[in-house]
């Protein structure tokens, strides 16, 4: 690992360690954001361009770096933005972010995995550069699995970054609008499990399923053909 690359490392190591130690985690909490949603309509109604830029920052930080507190800012962007133009600053934010992260993770590691594990990893990143929008959809719109974790796993492999791209930006919108949305009631919710029910859940599971439907079909039609 070249001096650039234990750089950027030792930075990404140093803002997550602030982040816990100064417990900033305090902020991004649902308490919080209900005890500080009026004062922050009022700087957003008196600052409109300074608030969305810098709640933009803000996601996009906390998305890059990986750190809590997704939910919460998605909670802030309908709080204080409302539902569509809420939705369109955190999903916007949270795709750049996103990405940032997969660049990152790719440009300090992949190599180091591929020289690893490349002839094991082989049939996934042939997958991938064939399917991987497909495959991707799926794991945005089903939460399986962490967000950040699907970010720095997909760095580590061949998946092309202009898949990566759009199969995010257009697999969060659901889940981001449907917190966002309840962001704007704000008042009515008591804990996050009041937002991702159930129902919920089982909506983007269904939407996930459709997803894979052309890589199912692909298969079929290549053992019966």
């Amino acid at each position: 690992m070249n001096l650039k690359k234990i750089l950027l490392l030792a930075v990404a190591v140093i803002c997550v360690f602030l982040f816990f130690y100064l417990d900033l985690g305090r902020y991004l909490t649902l308490e919080s954001l209900k005890a500080n949603r009026q004062a922050l309509l009022q700087y957003y109604a008196a600052h409109r361009a300074a608030t969305v830029a810098g709640f933009m920052a803000l996601y996009i930080l906390q998305t890059a770096l990986s750190l809590p507190g997704a939910a919460i800012l998605s909670l802030a962007a309908g709080a204080i933005f409302g539902s569509l133009a809420g939705t369109c600053y955190a999903v916007i934010a949270a795709t750049v972010g996103a990405t940032l992260a997969f660049v990152v993770t790719r440009y300090l590691l992949r190599d180091l995995v591929l020289g690893k594990f490349g002839p094991k990893l082989e049939g996934l990143n042939r997958e991938l550069e064939a399917r991987g929008f497909n495959y991707l959809l799926f794991l945005r719109l089903v939460p399986l699995f962490p967000f950040f974790l699907i970010n720095l796993a997909a760095g580590l492999t061949r998946l092309p970054l202009r898949v990566f791209v759009p199969g995010t930006l257009i697999g969060i919108i659901p889940g981001g609008f449907v917190f966002v949305n309840a962001g704007a009631s704000l008042a009515t919710i008591d804990s996050l499990s009041d937002v991702a029910s159930p129902r919920v859940l089982g909506s983007f599971a269904l939407l996930g399923l459709f997803a894979l439907v052309p890589v199912i079909y692909s298969k079929v039609k290549k053992k019966t053909g």
